[in-house]
């Protein structure tokens, strides 16, 4: 062995030392953990240390070798907190006599809970296999940190929202707080209603905190103050009956004019406030008494059904009952690695961070971001909010929760507003199959009806397992705990079949147009087909209620199916439930891009089971990488793992026992009830019509019963020949289609990097036409990565290859303002050594944007990129040829041919100016008429109007910009201060000195957004 290695070796170890002498002065001085304490601490650190010596270090945090320790302290102090947390009943085993909270590791880590959110995921990635050598194989089921995310996106919603209400509602102690600057003294009425909040969280909400309980949760501690809150301290009068609803001479329904501020249940709150009342009864011990038989004066509010306790909050026992819910809510997260949510009251703490989870996650700060992203973190088409406008103004003045207002949406309210149709639409649907969807199955070739409704039991209740399964230990010391718990579940489980028969009857109806006949039994029989019917109205009913315990793919895991197979019926989920909310159909279309991107492309999908039939050239990579699905559980084993009892359901038929085709993939739609409204790209009827149905369209003579219809074909056997299909089997027509749906989502990132970097179109068509032949030539580049990776690699390869001057460093950071980008995507890419054989590496691993570039992509797609490159003839010919050679891995025939760049739907809204917020919306086809009508008025606040009638909007716009950009002669201030309509007389009169004119509306409103 050469000096030079022992010296590296004798420094590496010195280093590692050093390194482990910090963690060690970390956990005794920083956060004084006894020996007992750091013994599970310890070994973790010491088995992962080694990789803070690659490049691991570069990879976390802004890149410091000081920053990343410090992340790697906290992430091990987490994981072994957490972990021996899950695998023993003494919490006390790892922290000692002393609990250490997660909040006081970061503390003395000087990190916020923004950061930590952030880089955990790059953590996980490289500890994972020791993790699961130390703590098991479900080791990243019990770390529960995405669950830690949503709960801290949750609370910070929550609070803004509870902040907002109760500064509208009440009058903060000290008058001299800025009312735009957070509040940091808040009042101690304040300070007790978000208290009785988390204890109403810890003791009644303790299994399912969704957001959508939580916010009943706030709106009936709200109803508390408003009943005990002197009414000196009052800001709103009851006068306004838009707000307000008065119960004849008794005065105003509390309960009602909640309700209706904050679009919630009344059943519900009122169910609510029973719990809130008896959290106030077990920990503060006061006795509860009607507010109508006790001398109080609410002021004009009806004290019918109300609850009063005497002195909670008068000045002599407020002191006090703050303290009991403040040593009530310690004593349920000591020795817990949990967030502690009393870090919202103060607003300016340093553990919320000033930034904002990237990754579509949610901006924590700002308004602008959907909830919904939290667990949709791909969404590519976002339409921005308008700009935030603060609802203290409009609650005072009478326009909270009117019909009519127009305040900017919140996460919170668009939560409740969606959970309003779940709850006035689907819930008062039957809960058993309707008399048509019993007619279709009726007439299979058996009658199936009983098999429908016990697989939907089963199913169901695998998703919603009921208390005595899970997860259940209850924290609080209220007895029926485990009784709301199974209430919430089964209110679940019949939102989720009500909804799954809705549109099972409306498929079905649709398909027999298709056939022409009401015989559906190839696939009513699919035992595949129904179970992603059960997850996507699981996942509807979860989106809705934005749970923080089952996030997705919690229903691929419970009901056997995979991603590839939930794809192929949320196209077809969303046209036939022509009801579904805009927030909904959004969640749907973003899950659908996070399907398309990543979710497909792991081990385990059932993708893979396709393509060793679609293309049997890759089935030896496959193979040795271990990626076929596994077969599809049997409803009877599910049965069992819930623990169900066996006597409860039917007995299995025959057809249930039996296990479908475990490559049964692709998607293709069906062409009834398009979806018009808010569709994403991904749902453009072209890009996933499929050519078995272009053949039916071009030939009329054909008659569509010789066609299967669309989800049949989609969940026929991979290997069964295709009607109509030229001799393609099931496979390479589902193969095709979805190989058509991952180009129309790169198309539509890679215009959006391009504009980004304001590249040429020819470098654009040079990306998308190096993806798809990547896609189509060498499909196993994309096996167990995201296909931003590759998109990412493209760009970089053409413009290397064209001799541009664009570094790597400048596109990961204009990849970072993308709304999909995740820090994983270049930070972990995976590779496998053993197939690339270079470096005399084995084994997987996950390595940097950069690495995998020079390692795996340039030396598999070299071939292909230099076909692009812009040599002479001769050259270019001889490398086409050695692509030529090298292109039949993974091709097959029938493939699709490599195409142009597509012709993309226009982005709504879409920014025309790199240096300003300029933001141009085409106009809607449901305002065209009110438009043009002469007898109504425009409700779009548009900078200008059309200079001449019949004018090109590009022409009205840069009539527009002459007259911003000219000389100022202003005839009159166009104010933007209220958010209330720009008439069309006003800005006609506006322009008209100048134009001459006063034509009709242009057509393309004009957004401005506000620098962020």
């Amino acid at each position: 062995m050469s000096m030079d290695k022992l010296k590296s070796m004798a420094s590496e170890s010195n280093s590692l030392s050093d390194i482990e002498a910090r963690f060690t002065d970390f956990c005794k001085n920083g956060l004084s953990m006894d020996e007992r304490s750091m013994k599970g601490a310890m070994k973790l650190f010491n088995e992962s240390k080694h990789l803070l010596q690659t490049n691991t270090s570069a990879t976390i945090g802004t890149g410091t070798p000081e920053e990343a320790e410090r992340y790697w302290f906290v992430f091990v102090l987490y994981s072994v907190r957490r972990l021996s947390e899950s695998n023993s009943d003494n919490s006390n085993s790892v922290t000692g006599e002393k609990g250490i909270t997660f909040c006081q590791i970061l503390r003395v880590a000087k990190l916020n809970l923004v950061d930590f959110f952030k880089e955990i995921p790059q953590f996980i990635v490289k500890a994972g296999p020791i993790l699961c050598n130390i703590y098991g194989s479900d080791w990243e089921k019990k770390l529960e940190a995405k669950e830690l995310q949503a709960n801290f996106v949750h609370m910070s919603l929550l609070s803004r929202h509870y902040k907002r209400a109760f500064h509208e509602l009440f009058s903060v102690k000290d008058t001299n707080i800025d009312k735009q600057s957070v509040v940091s003294d808040v009042s101690d009425y304040f300070r007790f209603g978000w208290l009785l909040f988390l204890a109403l969280r810890v003791h009644a909400f303790s299994r399912f905190k969704d957001l959508v309980t939580c916010s009943n949760g706030l709106v009936s501690i709200l109803a508390i103050l408003i009943i005990h809150v002197p009414i000196c301290c009052r800001k709103f009068t009851t006068n306004d009956p838009s707000r307000f609803i008065k119960i004849g001479e008794k005065g105003v329904d509390l309960i009602a004019s909640l309700c209706k501020m904050f679009e919630t249940s009344e059943d519900e709150l009122r169910k609510t406030m029973e719990k809130t009342n008896k959290v106030i009864e077990s920990i503060l011990k006061i006795k509860p008494c009607l507010a109508s038989e006790c001398k109080i004066d609410l002021y004009d509010i009806s004290t019918d059904g109300l609850i009063y306790y005497d002195g909670l909050l008068e000045e002599t026992a407020l002191s006090a009952n703050l303290s009991i819910l403040e040593k009530d809510y310690e004593d349920a997260i000591l020795n817990k690695i949990e967030l502690d949510e009393r870090v919202f009251l103060e607003e300016e703490d340093s553990l919320l961070g000033s930034s904002s989870l990237s990754g579509g996650a949610i901006n924590i700060i700002g308004t602008k971001r959907k909830f919904d992203s939290i667990a949709s973190p791909t969404k590519t088409i976002t339409s921005p909010l308008s700009p935030y406008r603060s609802p203290a103004k409009s609650l005072v003045t009478g326009n909270l929760g009117t019909g009519n207002s127009r305040i900017a949406a919140t996460p919170v309210s668009t939560a409740m507003t969606t959970a309003k149709w779940l709850r006035d639409v689907i819930c008062p649907l039957p809960s058993k199959p309707s008399a048509e969807l019993e007619s279709f199955l009726s007439k299979c070739d058996r009658n199936i009806s009983t098999d429908v409704v016990r697989r939907a039991h089963v199913i169901l209740e695998a998703i919603f397992p009921s208390s005595g399964l899970g997860d259940c230990n209850v924290t609080g010391s209220l007895q029926s705990t485990n009784l709301m718990d199974n209430i919430w579940a089964e209110q679940r489980k019949l939102e989720a079949v009500k909804l799954y028969y809705r549109v099972l009857q409306a498929m079905c109806t649709a398909e027999a147009q298709i056939l022409n006949a009401n015989n559906l039994t190839s696939l009513l029989t699919n035992e595949k087909f129904h179970r992603c019917m059960l997850a996507c109205s699981a996942e509807l009913v979860l989106a809705t209620h934005k749970t923080v315990t089952m996030l997705f793919p919690v229903v691929l895991e419970r009901t056997g199916v995979t991603a590839f197979d939930l794809s192929k019926v949320i196209e077809s989920f969303i046209r036939h439930e022509v009801s579904l909310p805009r927030e909904l159909k959004r969640h749907l279309n973003s899950l659908e891009e996070r399907l398309l991107e990543c979710l497909v492309w792991e081990k385990g999908s059932s993708l893979y089971n396709s393509l060793t039939v679609a293309r049997p050239a890759l089935s030896s990579e496959i193979s040795r990488l271990g990626l076929l699905a596994e077969p599809m559980p049997s409803l009877d084993a599910i049965a069992i793992h819930v623990n169900m009892s066996s006597g409860v359901l039917p007995p299995l038929t025959p057809l249930q026992k039996q296990e479908s085709s475990p490559g049964q993939s692709g998607y293709i739609r069906s062409p009834k009830r398009v979806c018009t409204e808010n569709r994403s790209v991904l749902v453009e009827r072209n890009s996933f019509t499929s050519p078995v149905k272009d053949r039916l369209l071009a030939t009329d003579n054909l008659k569509s019963k010789s066609l299967p219809p669309a989800l049949q074909l989609a969940f026929s056997s991979p290997t069964r020949p295709n009607p109509g299909g030229g001799g393609e089997t099931c496979a390479e027509t589902t193969i095709n289609v979805f190989f058509g749906k991952i180009m129309k989502l790169a198309a539509v990132r890679i215009n959006s990097m391009i504009d980004r970097l304001q590249l040429s179109k020819h470098i654009k068509e040079n990306v998308y036409c190096l993806f798809q032949k990547i896609l189509l030539q060498q499909s196993a580049i994309f096996f167990s990565r995201n296909i931003d990776q590759i998109i990412l690699s493209c760009l970089y390869g053409v413009a290397k290859i064209s001799q541009l001057n664009l570094t790597f460093k400048e596109i990961i950071f204009n990849y970072r303002k993308q709304p999909q980008c995740k820090p994983q995507v270049f930070r972990s890419v995976f590779v496998d050594w053993s197939a690339a054989r270079r470096n005399g590496k084995t084994g997987k691993d996950h390595v940097d944007i950069i690495t995998f570039y020079n390692e795996i992509f340039i030396p598999a797609v070299k071939p292909l990129l230099m076909e692009l490159a812009p040599t002479g003839t001769v050259k270019k010919s001889d490398q086409i040829s050695e692509a030529s050679n090298n292109s039949d891995k993974g091709q097959c025939p029938g493939s699709p041919k490599v195409s142009k760049f597509p012709s993309l739907p226009d982005m709504s809204p879409k920014k025309v100016s790199a240096v300003h917020n300029v933001y141009v919306s085409p106009l809607r086809s449901s305002k065209m008429d009110a438009l043009n009508s002469h007898s109504s008025k425009s409700y779009y606040a548009c900078v200008g109007e059309s200079t001449r009638a019949y004018q090109s909007p590009s022409k009205d716009l840069t009539a527009i910009n002459s007259h911003l950009n000219g000389p100022k002669k202003l005839r009159g201030m166009l104010k933007f201060d209220d958010v209330g309509i720009v008439s069309d007389s006003l800005v006609s009169q506006s322009f008209h000195q100048q134009n001459g004119s006063s034509a009709s509306l242009s057509g393309i409103p004009v957004k401005k957004e506000p620098d962020v």
